[in-house]
């Protein structure tokens, strides 16, 4: 069974690298799907951001799963790729609120596509990219969160603005 992990990573955290390792052993195979939205204004490109993710993979040993990015409808992106579920990371109810409203509208968009909701460790139930950027950008050690390229890559980015 294939299934898709879709995110903005901006950055990617150790709560995303928690959800992803936990849906590998469940699906055989899982892609992680880096959206472009143009209504946000990341921190990171998109290039950047897969590169980052990539990058994040293999620190800890993991190969096997591709990173694409993509933008439009994700149900779209689903179903280019052939998956039958796209894997949610849950961290507290006020996440659930909106993924249970996604959930309904990509199962009205198609049905035969499944949202999986993974709950993410205890140890990262209040962590979040906007945090780590928010704690890095004044200074913070974020290296208990994030991979170690994810913490250079944002030293770089805040050394530069």
């Amino acid at each position: 069974m294939k299934a898709l992990y879709p995110g903005s990573f901006d950055p990617i955290t150790n709560g995303h690298l928690d959800v992803l390792k936990r849906a590998r052993k469940v699906f055989d195979q899982l892609t992680v799907a880096v959206v472009e939205n143009p209504r946000k204004a990341p921190l990171f490109s998109a290039a950047e951001r897969r590169r980052l993710v990539e990058e994040s993979l293999r620190e800890v040993g993991i190969e096997d799963v591709p990173v694409i990015t993509y933008s439009g409808l994700l149900i779209d992106c689903a179903k280019r790729l052939g998956v039958v579920a796209i894997v949610r990371g849950l961290r507290a109810t006020s996440d659930f609120d909106y993924e249970f409203q996604m959930a309904l509208m990509n199962r009205d968009l198609d049905a035969d596509i499944e949202t999986v909701f993974f709950m993410t460790a205890g140890e990262y139930s209040f962590l979040s990219s906007s945090i780590v950027k928010e704690v890095k950008r004044y200074g913070g050690d974020v290296s208990k969160f994030v991979p170690r390229c994810v913490e250079r890559a944002l030293e770089e980015k805040f050394k530069e603005g």
